[in-house]
């Protein structure tokens, strides 16, 4: 099945932009369903956006500062984050579903922004 690799995670400043990438060990032309969540010390992982069927939602705390982008022809998903703030510090998870291999993650990516 289809492996995913996050990268892009690092250090930035309040206000500042990151662009996570995803990168998939095979085709994800058929996957429909594939997204990124978060998960901060001490708290659950949440939804932080999602694609399913080419229509994207994100989380309300993210709405108008993250967009979720796919590139098939790369194998790749994107999520670009603007505007960030401390509290968007977490670990990043690319994530996808399908009915053959339920959900699958990659290892997350780890984002820290400074006030």
């Amino acid at each position: 099945q289809v492996q995913l690799v996050e990268s892009g995670g690092g250090l930035v400043q309040a206000g500042g932009s990151l662009r996570l990438s995803c990168v998939a060990s095979g085709s994800i032309f058929s996957i429909n369903d594939m997204g990124w969540y978060r998960q901060a010390p001490g708290k659950q992982r949440e939804l932080v956006a999602t694609i399913i069927n080419n229509g994207t939602d994100y989380a309300d705390s993210v709405k108008g500062r993250f967009t979720m982008s796919r590139d098939n022809a790369k194998n790749t998903l994107y999520l670009q984050m603007n505007s960030l703030k401390p509290e968007d510090t977490a670990v990043y998870y690319c994530t996808y579903w399908t009915l053959r291999t339920g959900a699958q993650w990659g290892q997350g990516t780890q984002v820290t922004v400074s006030s």
